[in-house]
Protein backbone atom coordinates (compact mmCIF):
# COMPACT_ATOMS: atom_id res chain seq x y z
CA UNK A 1 0.00 0.00 0.00
CA UNK A 2 1.36 3.50 -0.76
CA UNK A 3 2.58 5.51 2.30
CA UNK A 4 0.17 8.59 2.52
CA UNK A 5 2.23 11.80 2.41
CA UNK A 6 2.11 13.99 5.45
CA UNK A 7 0.80 17.10 5.23
CA UNK A 8 2.97 20.26 7.51
CA UNK A 9 0.55 22.42 8.97
CA UNK A 10 0.83 24.41 12.01
CA UNK A 11 -2.44 24.37 15.02
CA UNK A 12 -3.03 27.28 13.43
CA UNK A 13 -3.18 25.67 9.76
CA UNK A 14 -4.61 22.90 11.07
CA UNK A 15 -8.25 24.58 12.60
CA UNK A 16 -8.57 26.32 9.09
CA UNK A 17 -8.84 23.24 7.25
CA UNK A 18 -11.08 21.55 10.31
CA UNK A 19 -13.06 24.48 10.10
CA UNK A 20 -13.20 24.39 5.87
CA UNK A 21 -13.91 20.93 6.42
CA UNK A 22 -16.63 21.38 8.57
CA UNK A 23 -18.33 23.98 5.63
CA UNK A 24 -18.34 21.43 3.17
CA UNK A 25 -19.58 19.03 5.17
CA UNK A 26 -22.59 20.45 6.52
CA UNK A 27 -23.22 23.73 4.54
CA UNK A 28 -22.06 23.31 1.38
CA UNK A 29 -23.43 19.44 0.83
CA UNK A 30 -26.47 21.07 1.67
CA UNK A 31 -26.59 23.69 -0.55
CA UNK A 32 -25.60 21.35 -3.86
CA UNK A 33 -28.29 19.22 -2.47
CA UNK A 34 -30.87 21.78 -2.82
CA UNK A 35 -30.07 22.92 -6.06
CA UNK A 36 -30.01 19.19 -7.16
CA UNK A 37 -33.42 18.82 -5.75
CA UNK A 38 -34.51 22.24 -7.91
CA UNK A 39 -33.09 21.09 -10.96
CA UNK A 40 -34.68 17.82 -10.63
CA UNK A 41 -38.08 19.71 -10.09
CA UNK A 42 -37.88 21.24 -12.93
CA UNK A 43 -38.16 17.98 -15.42
CA UNK A 44 -36.07 17.19 -18.41
CA UNK A 45 -32.31 16.17 -16.84
CA UNK A 46 -31.08 16.20 -20.47
CA UNK A 47 -31.23 19.65 -21.51
CA UNK A 48 -31.20 20.95 -17.75
CA UNK A 49 -27.56 23.46 -17.41
CA UNK A 50 -28.97 23.77 -13.92
CA UNK A 51 -28.79 20.33 -12.78
CA UNK A 52 -25.91 19.74 -14.84
CA UNK A 53 -23.87 22.71 -13.04
CA UNK A 54 -25.31 21.26 -9.50
CA UNK A 55 -23.73 17.51 -9.91
CA UNK A 56 -20.26 19.44 -10.69
CA UNK A 57 -20.50 21.44 -7.96
CA UNK A 58 -21.39 18.18 -5.99
CA UNK A 59 -18.42 16.35 -7.50
CA UNK A 60 -16.09 19.07 -6.46
CA UNK A 61 -17.22 19.67 -2.90
CA UNK A 62 -17.01 15.65 -2.32
CA UNK A 63 -13.42 16.19 -3.98
CA UNK A 64 -12.66 18.76 -1.57
CA UNK A 65 -13.99 16.86 1.44
CA UNK A 66 -11.53 14.01 0.70
CA UNK A 67 -8.70 16.26 0.33
CA UNK A 68 -9.47 17.79 3.34
CA UNK A 69 -10.08 14.94 5.69
CA UNK A 70 -6.59 13.35 4.08
CA UNK A 71 -5.50 16.76 4.88
CA UNK A 72 -6.52 16.29 9.01
CA UNK A 73 -5.76 12.56 8.62
CA UNK A 74 -1.79 12.86 7.49
CA UNK A 75 -1.18 16.37 9.57
CA UNK A 76 2.02 16.67 11.23
CA UNK A 77 2.56 19.66 13.48
CA UNK A 78 4.96 22.03 13.24
CA UNK A 79 6.03 22.75 16.80
CA UNK A 80 7.47 26.46 16.81
CA UNK A 81 8.03 26.37 20.21
CA UNK A 82 10.78 23.12 20.07
CA UNK A 83 12.41 24.56 16.64
CA UNK A 84 16.31 25.41 16.78
CA UNK A 85 16.64 28.80 16.08
CA UNK A 86 20.04 28.53 14.81
CA UNK A 87 18.93 26.91 11.66
CA UNK A 88 16.06 27.74 9.62
CA UNK A 89 13.57 24.52 9.32
CA UNK A 90 9.95 24.49 8.70
CA UNK A 91 8.22 26.65 11.24
CA UNK A 92 10.58 29.47 11.60
CA UNK A 93 10.09 32.99 11.05
CA UNK A 94 12.96 34.30 9.01
CA UNK A 95 14.29 37.95 8.04
CA UNK A 96 15.98 37.68 4.50
CA UNK A 97 17.46 40.48 2.68
CA UNK A 98 17.25 40.96 -0.79
CA UNK A 99 21.19 41.78 -1.89
CA UNK A 100 22.60 43.97 -2.38
CA UNK A 101 20.50 46.71 -1.71
CA UNK A 102 17.19 45.33 -1.60
CA UNK A 103 14.29 45.62 1.72
CA UNK A 104 13.94 43.44 4.09
CA UNK A 105 10.80 40.92 4.08
CA UNK A 106 9.93 38.28 6.64
CA UNK A 107 8.44 35.15 6.23
CA UNK A 108 7.29 31.91 7.34
CA UNK A 109 8.17 28.46 6.69
CA UNK A 110 5.33 26.53 6.60
CA UNK A 111 4.09 23.23 4.07
CA UNK A 112 2.71 23.54 0.95
CA UNK A 113 -0.65 23.03 2.14
CA UNK A 114 -0.63 26.15 4.15
CA UNK A 115 1.28 28.44 2.02
CA UNK A 116 -0.22 32.12 1.55
CA UNK A 117 3.08 34.26 0.30
CA UNK A 118 0.74 37.55 0.33
CA UNK A 119 0.16 36.61 4.31
CA UNK A 120 4.13 36.01 4.45
CA UNK A 121 3.50 32.27 5.04
CA UNK A 122 5.86 30.39 1.96
CA UNK A 123 6.36 27.03 1.58
CA UNK A 124 9.14 24.65 2.13
CA UNK A 125 9.02 23.46 -1.33
CA UNK A 126 8.91 26.56 -2.73
CA UNK A 127 12.53 28.02 -4.74
CA UNK A 128 12.98 30.74 -1.68
CA UNK A 129 11.33 27.91 0.96
CA UNK A 130 13.59 25.03 -0.15
CA UNK A 131 16.85 27.40 -0.34
CA UNK A 132 16.42 28.35 3.14
CA UNK A 133 15.97 25.79 4.89
CA UNK A 134 18.93 24.33 6.88
CA UNK A 135 20.76 27.95 6.55
CA UNK A 136 21.81 29.83 9.71
CA UNK A 137 21.28 33.48 10.54
CA UNK A 138 24.08 35.69 8.26
CA UNK A 139 24.34 33.24 5.28
CA UNK A 140 23.86 34.17 1.49
CA UNK A 141 21.63 32.06 -0.64
CA UNK A 142 21.11 31.66 -4.25
CA UNK A 143 17.74 31.16 -5.57
CA UNK A 144 17.19 30.35 -9.06
CA UNK A 145 14.73 32.78 -11.18
CA UNK A 146 13.83 33.10 -14.58
CA UNK A 147 15.58 36.02 -15.15
CA UNK A 148 18.54 35.01 -13.37
CA UNK A 149 19.41 34.20 -9.59
CA UNK A 150 18.78 36.52 -6.74
CA UNK A 151 20.83 36.24 -3.65
CA UNK A 152 18.93 36.91 -0.58
CA UNK A 153 21.16 37.33 3.25
CA UNK A 154 19.38 36.31 5.86
CA UNK A 155 19.18 38.97 8.39
CA UNK A 156 17.11 36.52 11.65
CA UNK A 157 15.60 33.82 12.41
CA UNK A 158 12.71 34.17 14.64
Amino acid sequence: MAQKKEVLLTEEGLAKVKEELETFRTKRRQEVAERLKEAIAQGDLSENAEYDAAKEEQAFVESRIVTLENMVRNAKIIDQDTQNKHFISVGAKVTIKEMPDGEEETYTIVGSAESDPLSGKISNESPIGAELIGKREGEIVEVPAPAGPIQFKIVSIN
